[in-house]
């Protein structure tokens, strides 16, 4: 043990310095500068032109969104407005378009069957084992009606009970028109900016339609064009109804003109994993409305579907700033020598000359070596000098010619 641990402090107090070997390899110099040529290209086009990694970013947006929806339309026989399809009716940034509804009418609180033929039952035996059933359309009392085969469970709660009829009529909603509004501060710089380009004039904004190529900044959305956009078929998502999302995406360079910050749109289906599962495709939801009539309390069932529309904002802004600009500048030249890494690894494994270039390379020098020619030489170290002119024109380097040895 004694003679580890001596082995081990000894190799641990020990001293490495750089020894220069000039290789005169036209292979090996050419990898080296190719190398160094891909890293430089790197850090200068991606790094510092695309990734802008000279500036300080702010991702922290702080964002308001303010949508309205237009449009007219038929559903079961009668004209559908904004107040009667959409919901909620505060403009915020999620919100449905009602395309297809189920009307449950004029039901009162009381006691009757359950219309879902899950609750069927011939005895009150049957309707019991139900008990505790959040899926059933009011609480299970325990008893089937009538007794008989072909009953079915009673329930208390809103009687009628919903029944979920497969009608695939809907509302033709492509041509209504979503006003989105919206802005957005980033709180580092104190940059607040909106999604109405300063050059839009108010007669613009009001009469134009947003179009990716013709009119990418209009903060007018066709329905049918949203849809599209997001690859979706407009009579599928009526009668099923789904989600849709709306991104506004903000990138500002900040170095450059204020007007240049400007939001771009994209759109995608947000519920696309589960469109083929049955359990949960689409999206709907239930309300109800409440009316009065000789002292009794009434209420119209709606079970809704709708596309769901959310307007997600994103945004990162960057402007110059030192302290990034000096941290990649020390990484990119600390990565330049990568290609000395490289051009060891191939000297030192794969060519015929590695063991000449080792043993240049690599020279280890201990007190006793010192000792020993400093008895043969004096007591200081000297330079002959011839010697020391050929050191100075060489730097202190060692030149060594492997292509012979290739």
């Amino acid at each position: 043990m004694s003679g580890c641990a001596k082995a081990f402090i000894m190799d641990f107090f020990t001293y490495e310095t750089t020894k220069s070997v000039v290789v005169k390899s036209w292979s090996v110099g050419i990898i080296n500068r190719v190398v160094q040529l891909l890293i430089i290209t790197y850090f200068v086009c991606y790094v510092f032109l695309h990734q802008k990694a000279y500036q300080l970013s702010d991702t922290g947006i702080e964002s308001s969104v303010m949508t309205k929806v237009k449009g007219y339309g038929y559903l079961n026989n009668e004209v559908m407005d904004v107040a009667d399809y959409v919901a909620p009716t505060q403009g915020a940034a999620v919100f449905c378009v009602i395309t297809r509804m189920i009307t449950t009418e004029n039901q009162t609180q009381g006691i009757c069957p359950e219309s879902d033929s899950k609750f069927a039952c011939s005895t009150d035996a049957d309707c019991k084992q139900h008990f505790g059933n959040n899926r059933a359309n009011g609480v299970i009392t325990g008893e089937c009606q009538n007794g008989t085969k072909g009953g079915q469970c009673l329930i208390a709660g809103w009687c009628p009970a919903e029944v979920d009829i497969d009608n695939n009529t809907t509302m033709d909603v492509q041509n209504f028109t979503i006003f989105i509004k919206n802005s957005i501060r980033f709180p580092m710089f104190n940059v607040t900016r909106g999604n109405f380009p300063s050059w839009l004039s108010d007669h613009t904004i009001k009469n134009c339609h947003y179009d990716p190529v013709n009119n990418s900044y209009c903060p007018i959305f066709r329905v049918g064009d949203v849809l599209r956009y997001s690859g979706q078929d407009l009579s599928s998502i009526s009668v099923t109804g789904g989600e849709i999302g709306i991104n506004i995406e903000w990138k500002c360079d900040l170095d450059r003109s204020m007007e240049k910050c400007q939001p771009k749109y994209s759109f995608t289906r947000l519920d696309a994993a589960f469109k083929k599962h049955s359990a949960t495709k689409g999206y709907n939801f239930r309300f109800a409305k409440y009316f009065r009539d000789n002292g009794m309390e009434y209420r119209t069932l709606h079970k809704a579907f709708a596309i769901r529309f959310d307007i997600l904002v994103t945004g990162t802004a960057g402007k110059f700033n030192p302290v990034p600009t000096l941290i990649n500048l020390v990484a990119a030249f600390t990565s330049v020598g990568l290609g000395t890494v490289l051009c060891d690894v191939i000297l030192l494994n794969f060519l015929k000359g590695a063991d000449q270039y080792k043993a240049k390379k690599f020279e280890e020098v201990s007190d006793s070596q010192i000792s020993a020619f400093l008895s043969q030489n004096g007591s200081q170290l000297s330079i002959k000098p011839e010697e020391k002119n050929s050191r100075l024109n060489d730097s202190g380097t060692i030149s060594l010619s492997i292509d012979q040895a290739l």
